[in-house]
This record gives C-alpha cells, structure tokens and sequence, in this order.
C-alpha cells in the first residue's frame, strides 16, 4: 500500500518509526551549530563562484530541536547589502526547493550527471547577487532540521514562528557583522503565513529577551498563502477567467452557491461543482498552461457544511521511489526528483555536514510531520507591519491557481490603503514583465507575466530584476 495513501494517524506513526530506527543506529550529535564554509559541492563542477555556508541552530533545548540553514553571502559587498532570511512552504517544503528551484545560485540540469550525481548549474538570476541569503529549513522535519524526540516535531504556525526568532537570536549571535545589514524576511507559498507574523514580532520586540538590535526594513511574500477567506473563492473566478470554465456553468455557481440554505439552491450549486471539478480535472493547478502529472493531480473536492469546500489543492510532490526514466521531462516533477537524488547521497550529506542519524530519508516536502495551522489569517500582520512604515513586496505568478493574485488583490484590498502609483506594467529587457501597483504605506503588489507557483521558478530572470529594482527602492 502506498504510504500516502495511509490514515494520517498511521503515516505519523510510520514516519516517526522510520526516525527512530535511523536515530538508533548512530548516537545524536552534541549540541553545536557545526557551521563552516563549503568550496566545492558534489554534482557541481570546479570550486563554488560564491561564498556557502550551512549548520544548524538548537531552538528547542528541553527536545534538541535543530534547524538546518544554508547561508549564501552576497556576491556583490556582503557587508553592505541586505540580509534576507528566506522561508519556504508546505508547510514541510525543504528550503532546497528555494536554493535549487527558484532564487539561489544552484539548479539543477535536468539532462546532466557528474560522477552519477545529478549535475548542479551556477543560475545567472540568482538573489544572491545583491543580497545576503539565510535559507532556512523550517518548521521542523522540514529539510535536514531534526528534533531529538518525537514530541519535538509537533509542530503549528505559532511554533514555527517562535522557533524562528529563536533561530534569529542564535544566529546573529554567531555572525554578529551582519546585525548592521538591512534586514528582510521573506518567502513564497505557505509561508505566507509565517512571513509577516514573523516580521510583526521583531517589529514588536519581541525578541525572546535579547538585547541585540534589528535593522528589519520590511518583507516580501510571493503567491503567498493568507486567508482562506480571501485565497480560496478566487480559485473558481481564476479559472472562468482562464477560459477554464464556461460562463453558463460560472453563471450557474455564482447563482446557486451564494449565501443560502434553500435545498433546491444546494443540489444545484452541488451539480455546478461537479460540472467545475470535470472542468479542472487535468488542468495543472500550479501552472494552468504545464502538463498535469499524475502523480502530481489536486485533491479532490471535499464538502463543507453541504457545499463543495473550493479547490483545495497542493503543491507538486515528488515520490522519491520514482524515477526519473519513468517522469516525462516535460514534467517539472522530474527536476525535484534530481534534488532528492542529490540531497540522500552520502558525500552530499557529509559535505553539508548533515547529522548522521537524524533524516533517514530527505524529501522535498515532507508532508508527514504532525502540523497545526492555528494562524487561520495573516492579514492583521500585513497590516501591523506596514503601518509602522516597514517595506512591503507581495507579487504573484499570474498563472497560478493554488493561491491565484484575485485572492491576494482582494485581502489588500481591505487593508484599506489609498493608491499612490496606479496599475501599470513593468518592464524587463524591454517586454512587459507584468503589473503592478504601489500603496501606501510602502506597500507594493506585482504580478509576474507567465509566472506559476511559484514566480520565481517558472519566470527567473524577471523576478531577479524585480527583486534587485525593490530591494534597492527602485520602482519596478
């Protein structure tokens, strides 16, 4: 039987025996961050052209909870330009995902090998050319960062941010040239939840007690997850406006699932998402114009107090048990699967300096951890922090379904703030790269041209002028 297909219960319950069975045959390491700088990098040919560092970071001493990170200085004057501590969804998405797949300064060829590893390529688009990066595996069970006990992994929103500012506090502990930086917070996906709450508490001062001081100037979330409020109606009228769905049949859903309990009204919204879900069945929800994987397929649609709950769909998840001669290459899946070719390899792991014993098995998105979603809207953080006058870059792939940018139009919307620059496009090499709109209060909303979910990886080159132009108070 397919682990996936288990209760949740039971998976939690295999995956916790999978850690203790990998943790019974090497003792735990003491506690240290065990950082240090990494020149060469299995699969990656020649010395690295940029400064890596990675470790760990104990934020849970009573259940040895560690924190893996991997930290890419700035390839331009690292003591000048920003620091960016970068978060990625899931949640249970490992960081790699971000490194690898969207802003870092590696990715993977798809139709390469090194020595039998897959072959790891320098992006010309990378973040880090003008800025610092922490790439942070978070929440726990995410990436490499372990817990030394099984009720460290249980894990929530809460958690997860509290852990965060601990992990700030120890690392600026041991890099304290860097607390003069400016500093962002920033991530795309479900870490839109994260992101701005994280940003609200270091805004607040609520920095567990310590004395050192931040030089936070704002945060940026891309297809940010926010308030289901607001991120799961818009998933139908993306669609209609995709041309997904007919008008007779959106005319027929506005109609009849509006506000209301008469029977007649809730058999016939029934039969609109019915006719909806045939309409979506082999639409790739990450991208409505890339091929739909099978084993990549939305989750079906689930009742709600007798009406269809909307499209809650996921992110791709890549099986390491298949393999790449069985994937399409027009599948993007087939380039995750390389990164857990790569990231099981024991040179791999020992050049990280990975714990021995502690992730038996690394996936990109461990979507086993036990993880409570008890912050069920961000937008009261959004708003705490940019009223304090804090920089903020919302941007969305315009072909992303999974949190499409009419959700993330609307919860700004009711932030209430007046317009400053209208919608307009933005430029890159002289095309239209995609729109956007500045708000008061520094608050800036882009769309990016052709972008999935998310942004960066579909359209690289035009989220690193993005970026670059906002992070240095450019106009975009």
């Amino acid at each position: 039987m397919e682990l996936t297909r288990l209760p949740g219960e039971l998976r939690w319950c295999i995956f916790l025996s999978l850690l203790f069975f990998a943790s019974a045959s090497s003792p735990y390491p003491p506690i240290s961050n065990g950082s240090g700088v990494i020149t060469h990098l299995p699969g990656f040919q020649g010395p690295l052209p940029f400064h890596l560092q990675t470790g760990y970071v104990e934020v849970d001493s009573s259940n040895g909870v560690r924190l893996f990170y991997y930290f890419i200085r700035s390839e331009r004057s690292p003591a000048d330009d920003p620091l960016m501590l970068w978060l990625t969804g899931g949640p249970g998405c490992s960081v790699l995902t971000g490194l690898a797949y969207e802003i870092g300064p590696l990715s993977f060829d798809a139709n390469g090998y090194v020595d039998g590893l897959p072959k790891l390529v320098y992006n010309q688009d990378s973040w880090t050319k003008v800025c610092n990066i922490i790439f942070l595996d978070s929440p726990v069970g995410a990436g490499f960062s372990y817990s030394n006990t099984w009720q460290g992994y249980m894990s929530s929103d809460t958690k997860a941010v509290n852990q965060i500012l601990i992990f700030l506090k120890k690392w600026f502990g041991e890099y304290p040239e860097f607390l003069s930086n400016p500093l962002y917070v920033a991530g795309d996906s479900y870490s839109g939840k994260i992101v701005p709450t994280v940003t609200s508490e270091i805004a607040r001062g609520n920095l567990h007690g310590t004395s050192l001081v931040y030089h936070v100037q704002g945060y940026l979330v891309g297809n940010p997850v926010t308030d289901s409020n607001f991120d799961d109606p818009s998933k139908i009228p993306f669609a209609h406006g995709m041309g997904i769905i007919p008008d007779e049949i959106y005319e027929s859903y506005k109609e009849s699932c509006s506000v209301g309990n008469n029977s007649h009204q809730i058999i016939q919204c029934i039969k609109s998402l019915n006719a909806i879900e045939e309409c979506l069945r082999g639409i790739c929800p990450n991208h409505v114009l890339e091929p739909l994987c099978a084993f990549a397929s939305p989750h079906a649609l689930k009742l709600n107090s007798g009406v269809r709950e909307m499209l809650q769909l996921q992110e791709y998840t890549a099986d390491a048990e298949l393999h790449l001669s069985e994937i399409s290459l027009q599948c993007r899946t087939a380039g995750y699967i390389m990164s857990s070719i790569w990231a099981n390899n024991a040179s791999v792991r020992e050049r990280l300096g990975i714990h021995k014993g502690t992730v038996a098995s690394w996936s990109r998105c461990n979507y086993y951890i036990p993880y409570t979603s008890d912050i069920p809207s961000t937008v009261k953080y959004h708003l705490d922090v940019t009223t304090k006058g804090y920089r903020s870059l919302v941007y969305s792939g315009d072909h992303d379904m999974v949190v499409p940018y009419i959700g993330t139009q609307a919860w700004i919307k009711s932030l209430n703030f007046s317009i400053v620059d209208g919608w307009r496009p933005w430029f890159v090499d002289g095309q239209v790269a995609g729109f956007t709109r500045s708000y008061s209060n520094n608050l800036t909303f882009a769309t990016v041209k052709g972008g999935g979910h998310t942004a960066p990886e579909y359209m690289p080159r035009q989220c690193f002028a993005m970026f670059a132009r906002w992070i240095s108070d450019d106009p975009l």
